[in-house]
């Protein structure tokens, strides 16, 4: 009985919220462009892993979608899965799982459709050819199409084309192939280009090709954020007065007291049925201020308290629901242990401190969502090899944690050289007598810029001269500037000169002059010479060069009595060290002459101009203070160093500048494979195996020549034994394997004239040595057999017997010589062909798996440089792994390769960090990973009530299903909370797999889904998108920036579309280094040149332009950019870097970020791009294009006005607004301006906040009042502080892009607020002098009095601020963008709100708080009083005056902006019935949905700010941060 009253009891109080469960709110994002079929989104993700892996996958699929009509969706899925798992491991096909659920691919392939669009696509043709520009839909068409293709121009191919893995060859026609992997079609012409591309007639490229359908997307979060009561903007006329979310706790108390005292022996049952259903419910009841305190530590409790599998779940649903969870929190009991444990954690990781949030998954990475899937490749394809090595478990982490493969950015030659002339010594001169010589001295203070003048070696410059070479004179006179002015430089000279032993000074200049020096120097001393002929050398002039007669009259004249003859002749006495200079200068791997070395540094050829060099070297020497003084401050250089010493001891210092050695671009073997068949006798089967298993076959049979121990570098000499060039390279590598640290093998890779065994005798000698006798004597053996002599008895007939060593095994030589067949030697040539790339013939070098090569015919690797490699394969990581290998009882030599090869190869990202934390019993979630598997490590440190915890916690849910998960979460609570720590609803929308229903379809696609939220609060929908991502709303009935659940029936749905991919970049000038303001950009396609375009700024040089996936070509406008500048280099784009027209291929959804440096060409170096006579011509795409006029609406021609139209009169108007009811008042402000004027207008919108409905109402309205109007879109940039409140977002909107968002076209713009009407004509404002300045506002009324109390800006920070000057209300405001941009003045603006923006509390009323602070450096023209009237702030008597009336909030009646508007302005309501007269008949014209029942304009009062509260609050700005 007791037990059947709990239930009905129960089932009563939750039949009401059942009945709510149907309301709720759901948003999907799709894709712009067409759905991409998993199967080549796979065949991308299977290309990442090497071309010719993926054209193996291709070869393996090309029918496959025969099976795609008689198999259910989710079995073709499956079947997909099943062909890439035969080129995956079981991880990896998790990970295409995640990926394809992502839709990670979907740009890459939909990259190919767009640039199949640009080829003419031929109508009813799913695959075709395009050879050399000519198309053709059948195999039969190929023959004609190739007849004169070369003739024709070649096809642009791009970096991420899939070209067939063919001859390399280049003089032969290039076929592109459209079409979709798997068709029937394909297969067709697949198999023929492959054999074409095998034989060596064409190259074959593919591309994909597909049906058009939408694709739905994830990868993003939506939050429902809880509006603030101080910016509602509600339709008022569709809201119902609500009671305060308290009723249902009221009825659930009124109910159960009676039941309690009837029936005292329920009061457990009671008690805990209450508990349920305050828990349970979706009601936001407001918390006490102690309440607040603890929620952080409570929400811990809670999430350590459930099972270990349930807690991440309880953590999504507490952080992500927790404005209607806040009240069940306050409930839990807080352990003192896990709060002492918590405030411990803190204290000892003070860098991450109270409430902050980390996310290291084995390094520390960022929480970009798209990036997590690369970050999860790259980190795959470590942990899976370390697995297959073998070295797992707590050695799999510490070997992730070396700093291997660290790569400097410039290397330095080591100056302690006998052969260095040094011309000055700033230690031990005595013109340096008087300077102090302390270490210490390199700290003290002095003013910036300022060369400190101390007696020691800090900065020294070695130039390397021929001294008969034009450049050597400046360079000479430089010096001498230098060392006149006594600049803290000891100066060196390399004279190198001609090394013949016979030679006369009076035919050679270049001996000429090192006889007269040596003379010199011999007579008095070295410094004396350096300084006499660097005299001789200023007696030259500019242009010319020195000669032998130089020499001669400078000897006469300054040594009279000296006999030349016997100084400069064939038999001078004064010629001891000439070959010294030269010999260095070979050693040294120096490039071209002259060269300079700043602190053993190489400068670049193009910094060598004298006239750039001094300031170049001064610089240096500034930026090397720094360092020094740092090594000062940390004790590293004390008084007792010596500086050159400690110059020439830093790791980056080397004996030898090899670029090859020393180059950044490196490329490794992939030693992880473990290959079922590890024979290489048989070349047909090694032929079928991948690159991977073919290195690992090579590697396991591989013998070494080495000595005793374990060697940590392991070399491969890769070349053709029977010529000189090979045998030259391999003798080098023996006689450096005498260092104990080294093993070398040898590859043989014969050139294209040899054919049978007998042309690989040397080789297969020195294989059976390796084979059959002790490492020593086939050492011996070897060495001998690479001389000259021993090669000239080859030649001559000798048998390989003849030429054994004395205490060789002679029979088992033999025996292995003359039995061994050629399989072996054909593999290790496909090895060399197919994974080292190198041609026939061809040498190369490969250090632990870093392959340097192919060597050039007259390119010699030397003794010095294989002592280089080695020293720079151990220092960078041999050291450290073996290190670490030393104790794993592994065969160690081989392990180093492998691993040193594994860690040095993969990407580098940031350094990897243990976080080291006292405790972790009682404060840290631990989820174990399942044991046999491949681990990934995640290390977790959050706030569970965060903003970082709302996305977190549904990220590591989504990564535990796709990767084995080592898991370790650290509650980083924040104590004594005095507000909410959430104010939203937040889900993400990220799926593990795709996913499927019931019968076997797939399901509609990713969507966020709110349920049983709370009806009683105001909501407003934001997208969380990445960064590079556009998007806007498509379709919703519903004011998705105002939704009240107390006013739907059902769930409120809207759809998103990813409108655009941004392509961002930067701009320099070479010449001033600044960025080039007011420079314009143009984005198109070879059909369409012209699709968008944009201005660079001056913050950064940052430019942004809207694209979709496929290949862009970025130029400069027409017009006076094009005319000024020139495009010189660009980086991370796909065409070369010096190409004019820059090519951009974008094929993915995360960011693409380009560098652009230009320069004014030579004529117009002193033309400024924003003069007065700034572009007023010329195409215009602004930042988003949605063109309408009124004409075009009847016409159907192009919206694009004329240069004759351009220069009519035009007002130009800008607004912005977000949700229904201020669109409702941008229609009536429109109006009220189009009725007042009859110059024609031009309306700019701010597409961002537009809502569908009224996109959708704007054209009809254009063509029904006759204006024109275009929909702005600008993408907040990354590098601005971001806002995340809609409406502070919106303020931002209005000031800070004002530079960019319109073209140089417009010369002035007006802001008018939506809630604005206007009476007067506004072209009286635009014709307004602004008297310099850049903008005019109107300032703040100050006529009625009862306000004085809500005057902000009369008191405190605003009052000293401003001074005398007026405090500016941002309702309206004209623009003078000439003058805006001449000024600097949004780069100006932008810098400030960074500064000031870091402060919370600082600009409150950012788009009025702006301008006013910066009123000082951009000034403000105050428009007369008149233009805006507003009841709030003006009195009665002046708004007979008025021009535009403003329906400001009033915060001390509150009357909503509805009922006030039909007060305040007579007419309003005459233009709110006529465009409900247009809207009505554009709804019966359609025959669909309106946006809903027209509002009148009578309504219940909305929410207003408090009685004392301004409007809007005062915002003190802070000034401490620095500008950008």
């Amino acid at each position: 009985m007791r037990n059947a009253l709990l239930f009905t009891l129960w089932l009563m109080l939750t039949t009401h919220h059942a009945s709510a469960a149907s309301k709720g709110v759901s948003a999907s994002l799709k894709a712009k462009w067409t759905m991409t079929p998993f199967l080549l989104e796979t065949s991308e993700f299977v290309a990442e892993d090497g071309n010719e892996k993926f054209w193996q996958f291709v070869d393996t699929v090309k029918e496959l979608t025969v099976y795609k009509n008689g198999e259910s969706v989710r079995s073709y899925y499956n079947l997909i899965l099943k062909k890439a798992g035969q080129f995956l491991t079981h991880l990896q096909v998790n990970l295409l799982r995640f990926a394809l659920s992502l839709r990670t691919y979907s740009p890459a392939v939909a990259a190919s459709q767009q640039i199949a669009s640009d080829e003419d696509t031929p109508a009813s043709c799913p695959a075709f050819v395009s050879v050399h520009g000519q198309l053709g839909c059948s195999t039969k068409d190929l023959k004609k199409l190739l007849k004169g293709a070369l003739d024709r121009p070649k096809p642009c191919l791009y970096k991420t084309d899939h070209r067939y893995p063919g001859r390399n060859v280049s003089d032969v026609p290039v076929v592109v192939l459209y079409a979709e992997i798997g068709t029937r079609k394909f297969s067709a012409f697949h198999t023929l280009l492959s054999e074409r591309a095998e034989a060596g007639s064409l190259i074959y490229v593919l591309r994909h090709f597909v049906e058009p359908h939408k694709v739905l997307l994830s990868g993003y979060a939506v939050e429902l954020a809880i509006k603030s009561t101080e910016y509602r903007a509600v339709d008022d006329t569709q809201v119902k007065e609500t009671s305060c979310g308290l009723d249902e706790m009221m009825m659930l108390r009124s109910f159960l007291l009676p039941v309690r005292k009837s029936h005292p022996e329920l009061q457990g049952g009671l008690g805990e049925l209450r508990k349920h259903l305050v828990e349970s419910s979706d009601d936001m009841a407001p918390l006490k201020v102690w309440e607040l305190q603890d929620l952080s530590f409570q929400a811990a409790a809670k999430i350590l308290s459930v099972p270990k599998f349930d807690a991440l779940k309880l953590m999504r649903d507490l952080s992500q629901d927790f404005p209607s969870k806040a009240r069940s929190l306050t409930r839990v009991t807080i352990k003192p242990e896990m709060r002492k444990e918590i405030e411990e954690n803190q204290k000892s990781a003070a860098p991450h401190g109270p409430g902050l949030s980390r996310y290291i998954l084995t390094c520390d990475v960022c929480l970009a969502l798209l990036s997590i899937l690369d970050m999860l490749r790259g980190e795959a394809r470590v942990l899976e090899g370390l697995h297959n090595l073998g070295v797992t478990g707590e050695h799999q982490g510490k070997m992730l944690r070396l700093p291997v493969g660290v790569v400097e950015d410039s290397y330095a030659l080591d100056i302690r050289h006998p052969a260095i002339m040094w011309m000055n010594d700033i230690e031990s001169d005595p013109m340096y007598r008087g300077w102090p010589s302390g270490v210490q001295e390199l700290l003290r203070s002095t003013f910036p810029g300022v060369i400190r003048q101390i007696r020691r070696n800090f900065f020294n410059l070695v130039l390397f001269l021929d001294p008969a070479h034009q450049q050597t004179v400046e360079l000479v006179k430089l010096s001498e500037l230098f060392y006149k002015h006594m600049i803290p430089l000891r100066i060196g000279f390399i004279f190198v000169v001609n090394t013949e032993e016979e030679v006369d000074g009076f035919t050679d200049v270049g001996v000429a002059f090192y006889r007269l020096l040596s003379y010199i120097a011999e007579e008095y001393d070295l410094s004396q010479a350096l300084t006499s002929v660097v005299s001789m050398y200023s007696k030259i002039r500019v242009g010319e060069s020195l000669s032998v007669d130089t020499i001669t009259a400078f000897l006469k004249r300054k040594f009279p009595k000296a006999n030349a003859g016997r100084i400069l002749g064939l038999d001078s006495e004064y010629d001891e060290r000439r070959q010294a200079g030269p010999r260095f200068y070979q050693e040294s791997g120096l490039g071209a002459l002259p060269v300079a070395l700043f602190n053993g540094v190489p400068l670049d050829p193009g910094e060598m101009d004298p006239e750039e060099l001094e300031t170049l070297l001064l610089q240096r020497i500034m930026d090397a203070t720094n360092v020094f003084q740092r090594a000062a401050f940390m004790g590293q250089l004390t008084e007792a160093s010596d500086v050159e010493d400690y110059l020439m001891e830093q790791p980056h210092v080397v004996l030898r500048i090899n670029p090859l050695v020393l180059s950044t671009e490196r490329r490794y073997l992939d030693f992880t494979a473990s290959p079922v068949a590890d024979d290489w006798e048989d070349s047909t089967m090694f032929s079928y195996l991948d690159s991977r298993d073919r290195t690992a076959v090579v590697a396991k049979r591989m013998k070494y020549f080495t000595k005793n121990g374990e060697p940590g570098v392991t070399t491969w000499i890769v070349g053709d034994l029977e010529t000189e060039a090979g045998q030259r390279l391999l003798a080098g590598a023996l006689k450096h394997r005498k260092s104990p640290g080294v093993r070398v093998g040898v590859i043989d890779n014969p050139g294209s004239s040899r054919s049978g065994l007998e042309d690989t005798r040397v080789y297969r000698a020195l294989w059976s040595a390796l084979l059959t006798q002790k490492n020593k004597v086939a050492l011996e053996f070897t060495q001998t057999l690479l001389k000259g002599a021993t090669q000239d008895l080859l030649k001559g007939g000798a048998k390989m017997k003849d030429l054994l060593l004395q205490g060789m095994d002679a029979d088992a030589f033999e025996k292995r010589f003359n039995t061994m067949e050629g399989g072996f030697l054909r593999s290790l040539q496909l090895f060399c062909r197919d994974v080292l790339k190198l041609g026939a013939g061809q040498r190369a070098v490969v250090a632990n798996g870093r392959i340097l090569g192919p060597l050039g015919d007259q390119e010699e690797f030397t003794l010095e440089d294989f002592q280089l490699l080695e020293k720079m394969t151990w220092s960078s990581s041999t050291e450290k792994v073996k290190a670490r290998v030393k104790h794993m009882g592994m065969k160690a030599s081989e392990l180093i390769m492998k691993v040193d090869a594994l860690l040095s190869g993969a990407p580098k990202g940031e350094t990897r960090k243990d976080v080291p934390f006292p405790k972790d019993v009682h404060s840290v979630l631990h989820l174990s990973p399942r044991d046999g598997e491949v681990v990934f490590e995640a290390v977790v440190v959050v706030d569970p009530l965060s903003r970082e915890a709302q996305k977190l916690s549904s990220l590591l849910m989504v990564l535990s299903q796709v990767v084995n998960l080592e898991l370790q979460v650290f509650m980083n609570c924040r104590a004594k909370l005095s507000e909410m720590p959430l104010k939203s609803f937040y889900r993400l929308v990220l799926e593990a797999d795709v996913n499927f229903l019931a019968n076997d379809t797939m399901s509609p696609g990713p969507t966020a889904r709110f349920s049983q939220l709370p009806e009683s609060p105001l909501l407003t929908l934001n997208m969380i998108t990445p960064d590079g991502w556009m998007v806007e709303a498509v379709s919703s009935p519903h004011d998705l920036d105002n939704i009240h659940l107390q006013e739907v029936n059902a769930v409120v749905r809207a759809e998103y579309e990813l409108e655009h991919l941004l392509l961002e970049g930067h701009c320099f000038d070479l010449t001033t280094g600044q960025p080039p303001r007011g420079l314009q950009f143009t984005l198109g396609t070879g059909q369409r040149p012209l699709r968008q375009d944009t201005i660079v700024m001056a913050n950064l040089g940052y430019f942004q332009l809207k694209a979709n996936p496929g290949a862009w070509i970025l130029k400069l406008r027409k017009g006076r950019s094009e005319d000024i500048y020139q495009i010189l280099t660009h980086d991370g784009t796909d065409s070369p870097d010096d190409a004019g027209d820059v090519v951009v291929t974008l094929n993915s959804f995360q960011s693409k970020i380009i560098k652009v440096r230009v320069q004014k060409k030579a004529d117009k170096m002193n033309e400024d791009l924003l003069s007065e006579s700034v572009e007023s011509r010329g195409l215009w795409d602004s930042i988003a294009s949605v063109w309408s006029t009124f004409e075009e609406s009847i016409t159907g021609g192009s919206s694009r006005p004329s240069d004759a139209e351009k220069k009519e009169d035009v007002l130009n108007i800008f607004s912005v607004a977000s949700g229904h009811l201020y669109e409702r008042f941008l229609r009536i402000m429109m109006l009220s301006v189009l009725r007042h004027t009859k110059t024609p207008v031009k309306f700019w919108f701010l597409k961002n906040f537009l809502s569908p409905s009224f996109k959708e109402s704007i054209p009809h309205l254009a063509e029904e009042y006759g204006f024109q109007y275009e929909l702005v879109h600008y993408k907040w940039p990354r590098w601005l502080h971001q806002q995340t409140e809609k409406q502070r977002l919106i303020w931002g909107y209005k000031i800070l892009f004002l530079d960019v968002l319109f073209p140089l076209a417009v010369d002035k713009i007006i802001f008018v607020d939506a809630d604005q009407i206007v009476r007067a004509d506004l072209k009286e404002l635009r014709d307004l002098p602004l008297d310099g300045a850049p903008y005019g506002y109107t300032p703040f009324c100050e006529s009625r009095r009862e306000m004085d109390g809500y005057r902000f800006w009369k008191s405190g920070y605003w009052a000293s601020h401003l001074g005398h000057r007026k405090y500016h209300i941002s309702a309206l405001y004209v623009v003078d963008l000439k003058k805006f941009r001449k000024i600097a003045a949004g780069d100006r603006l932008r810098g400030q709100y960074q500064a000031l923006s870091q402060d919370p509390n600082s600009l409150s009323n950012l788009d009025q708080d702006l301008p006013n602070n910066m009123i000082h450096q951009v000034a403000i023209k105050s428009l007369p009083q008149e233009w805006l009237w507003c009841e709030t702030w003006c009195d009665d008597a002046s708004k007979g005056n008025a021009k535009t009336i403003d329906l400001c909030n009033n915060p001390r009646t509150k009357e909503p902006k509805l009922t006030a508007a039909a007060r305040i302005v007579p007419e309003w309501v005459e233009y709110d019935n006529d465009i409900k007269r247009l809207l009505r008949r554009i709804q019966d014209g359609r025959g669909g949905d309106d946006e809903g029942p027209t509002p009148t304009a009578t309504a219940t009062p909305e929410p207003e700010p408090q009685p004392g509260e301004p409007p809007r609050r005062e915002g003190r700005p802070t000034l401490s941060h620095p500008m950008l």
